[in-house]
Formats: structure tokens, C-alpha cells, sequence
């Protein structure tokens, strides 16, 4: 479980217990007994489990409350705690539907191989207004082959995220892969949500074939290379992939240039500058990426002083216009952007994570050979994909000495990466 920002709210465990015990109708903030759910997902005791059991078994009849059942289930299946199976499998027939979701998923983390409880959450397929993805994909993680032919009838739901399940879901265990392409071709639908949903999709059905089009989806790089990673990882071990393969497709994902990707959105009249600025914020980044490319294709004089005016005001705490005004200062070559690149090139809080990888691609884009520097100890951390981006910049800038020191990577992509490269370089040196 990732921990990087566990314990929010500065609570201990024991003061978590305390408010989660204390009954719904004299709780003093409403909010009090959700937190004290959530922050219970990361004290992995009995102590925990037990007060996120008792809190399930609460059942009085308010939001407050049933809000905070649903946390307490979502907490059992964090903790991966087996011993709650039987308060989260009464949840399932459940008349909130959020409180059905949150149970199904939870069971799907927990794991189980009991028919009983396979067969009730198969039977909520039938059950009207419930959230029938999670659904179909808890049955898959169970690998309960025995809901193929009630999971069918979903493949034509009107909701995509929900088609693409069941498509993916029947591909899966009937080995029937006749309409795996609807499934691909979610990749370019105009909803966000479906872009994002088919990718856990195609993952499922291990459809290798579509990591070309996964690479081109205009959704953020760190869902599509977690999607390509997975398949490459599992395509490579069943003899499927070759690493050759995959690494142009990870470079690929990584460089992040608009016109690599296949945008599902356009503009009906030239967009002002102002307008680009705030697309850089938007939560689709198929609108983000129109915007990035729109920069790059038009060059406005102003847009770099308007790119580090709005840094200041709100992207240096936005991760997502963060992550595009480091990738734009590389594209638009502005040399002025030097130390701003380096300060997100050291940035180490996790959500800059990307900004991170990002600056030091846009570093190589500059061709400021004062980068090598910070370049070769980026290229020495302990995350693969700064590691592989540094690599990239480094080679932009006619640097080897960091693949040299990689070619026993832990990272399978990274040390790909410094024993194709190495060679390479040695050849063009000699020549």
C-alpha cells in the first residue's frame, strides 16, 4: 500500500478508534468518524480491524453514518483483512448502492475463493442502478469464470467504462476476442472516464496488440505507462513481447510530444492566449494536450512570460499544469526556463513525481550543458522513470557516463535502456 501520504490528519491509532467508536448520534463533527475510518487503513493491527468492524455493523440510519460505513469497508479491504469478510459480505445486500460498491471492491482486495459469496456478487448484475464495473471487474480479480455468461449482456451498455468491462471480461474467460477493438477503441472516446476504464480493460485481456494505441492515448503518460509497463511485463514473461519492442513505446510515452498522441478534441476558432493558459488545468488531458500542441504549432511571443506568470500564481502547487509548464518550456526551447527546470527536476514531494521526469527531458531540450550535472545524479535515483528520462536528456546532450553505471539496473526498462544505448554509443564514438 502506498503510504506516501498516510496520516493526513495527524491522527494515532488510538484516537482514531476512539472517535470511529463513538455512536453516530453523539459524534461532535460529522466528518470525525470518516476520517477516523480512512486513517485506520494505515494500522495494520487487530485493534484496527476490529473497530472497522464494529463501525460496519453500525447501522443507523443517516448519511453521516453511512458514509462512514462505507470507509470503514473500504479500510478492511485496504488492510487486505480476511477477518471482516463476513461483515463486508452483509454489506452486499445493502439498499445504498455506494455501500454495495464499496463492499464488492473490498471483498475483491480482501480475496476469496468461497462460491457463496462469488454467486451474490454475480447476482448484482441483475440488481437495478448498481455500479456494475466494479462489479465485472471484482469477478475477473476472483477469476469467477462462472459469471461469463450473465457479465455478456453488459457488452452493449450504454455506459462505455461498463462495455468495456464486460467486453474485456468475456475476451478474458471465454477466449473470445471478436470485439476487443470496441474495447481499443475507447482509447479515443471523447469521455475522459472511458479513456481511462479501458486501459484497466485491456490490461485485464492482456491484448498486447494494443500498446501502439494505448501509447497514443491522450490521457495523462503515468496511466499509459503503467498500462504499458503491465502488459510488457507480463508479454515479455509468456514470451509475447521482447524488450526491443517495448522501450521505443516507453520513450515514446515519456518524450510526450502532442503530435505522438491522437487527440479527441479541436478547436472551432483560434484560442486566445489566456484560454490555452487555463486548458493547462484541465482534469481531460486530451483538452491539455490540444492546448500543448496549439503552443507549439503557433508560437506566441508572450506565451513564455504568460507560462511563468501563471507557474507563479497557481501551477507551482497544481501537479497537472505543473507537469505541462515544465513540458512546454522544453518544447518552446526558452532558455530562460534553466533554473525553473531545475528546481522541479529536484522537487522530491511525490506528486511532482512526474514534473520531475518531465524537467529533465526539458533540460535536454534547452541543450544547456550545465544540465549534465544534475542530470547525471537524477539519472542515479531510485525512480525508474526519472532514471529513464535523465538517460533520454543526457543522450541530447551527448552524455553516456550514466548508462554506463545502469547496465545492472534494478528497473528491467532502465537497464534495457543502458545496454541497448551503450553499445550504440561506443559504435558512433569509434566511427
Amino acid at each position: 500500500m502506498d503510504k506516501r501520504f498516510a496520516n493526513i490528519f495527524g491522527l494515532t491509532e488510538e484516537q482514531s478508534i476512539a472517535l470511529l467508536d463513538t455512536p453516530p448520534e453523539q459524534a461532535g463533527d460529522e466528518s470525525e468518524r470518516y476520517v477516523a475510518a480512512s486513517q485506520l487503513a494505515n494500522y495494520p493491527s487487530e485493534a484496527s480491524i476490529d473497530a472497522l468492524i464494529r463501525a460496519v455493523n453500525v447501522t443507523y440510519d443517516s448519511l453521516d453514518n453511512r458514509i462512514a460505513r462505507r470507509k470503514s469497508v473500504e479500510s478492511l479491504g485496504k488492510l487486505k483483512a480476511t477477518k471482516g469478510i463476513d461483515a463486508i459480505r452483509g454489506c452486499l445486500s445493502d439498499e445504498d448502492r455506494y455501500t454495495v460498491e464499496a463492499a464488492v471492491w473490498a471483498i475483491g482486495e480482501i480475496g476469496t475463493d468461497n462460491t457463496e459469496i462469488l454467486e451474490e456478487i454475480t447476482q448484482l448484475l441483475a440488481k437495478p442502478n448498481q455500479t456494475y464495473r466494479v462489479i465485472i471487474h471484482t469477478l475477473v480479480k476472483l477469476n469467477y469464470g462462472a459469471a461469463v455468461d450473465r457479465v455478456r449482456p453488459f457488452m452493449d451498455h450504454e455506459n462505455e467504462p461498463t462495455a468495456s468491462a464486460a467486453i474485456s471480461t468475456v475476451c478474458l474467460f471465454a477466449q473470445d476476442f471478436s470485439q476487443i477493438d470496441r474495447v481499443v477503441s475507447f482509447l479515443q472516446s471523447d469521455n475522459v472516464d472511458a479513456r481511462r476504464a479501458c486501459l484497466e480493460d485491456l490490461i485485464n485481456s492482456r491484448y498486447y496488440a494494443a500498446i501502439p494505441a494505448i501509447a497514443r492515448c491522450p490521457i495523462s503518460l503515468m496511466f499509459r505507462l503503467r498500462a504499458v509497463r503491465t502488459l510488457a511485463e507480463n508479454g515479455i514473461a509468456s514470451g509475447n513481447l521482447t524488450v526491443e519492442q517495448v522501450l521505443p513505446v516507453i520513450e515514446q510515452i515519456l518524450l510526450d510530444h502532442p503530435k505522438d498522441l491522437e487527440l479527441v478534441h479541436e478547436y472551432d476558432q483560434p484560442p486566445a492566449l489566456e484560454f490555452l493558459i487555463q486548458e493547462l488545468y484541465h482534469t481531460d488531458f486530451g483538452r491539455t494536450y490540444l492546448a500543448t500542441k496549439t503552443f507549439i504549432d503557433h508560437p506566441i511571443d508572450a506565451a513564455p512570460e504568460a507560462l511563468f506568470a501563471t507557474y507563479e500564481a497557481e501551477a507551482h502547487n497544481d501537479y497537472g499544469a505543473h507537469y505541462h509548464v515544465m513540458k512546454l518550456m522544453g518544447w518552446l526551447h526558452h532558455q530562460p526556463a534553466y533554473d525553473l527546470l531545475i528546481d522541479a527536476l529536484d522537487n522530491t514531494s511525490p506528486q511532482f513525481m512526474k514534473s520531475r521526469a518531465g524537467a529533465a527531458l526539458s533540460l535536454g531540450e534547452l541543450g544547456d550543458q550545465r544540465a549534465i550535472a544534475p542530470l547525471q545524479t537524477s539519472a542515479q535515483s531510485k525512480i525508474w522513470m526519472l532514471q529513464y528520462a535523465s538517460l533520454m536528456a543526457l543522450e541530447k546532450l551527448g552524455d553516456y557516463s550514466q548508462h554506463k553505471l545502469l547496465l545492472d539496473a534494478n528497473d528491467w526498462a532502465v537497464k534495457a535502456k543502458a545496454n541497448q544505448t551503450v553499445p550504440m554509443a561506443a559504435n558512433a564514438h569509434q566511427a
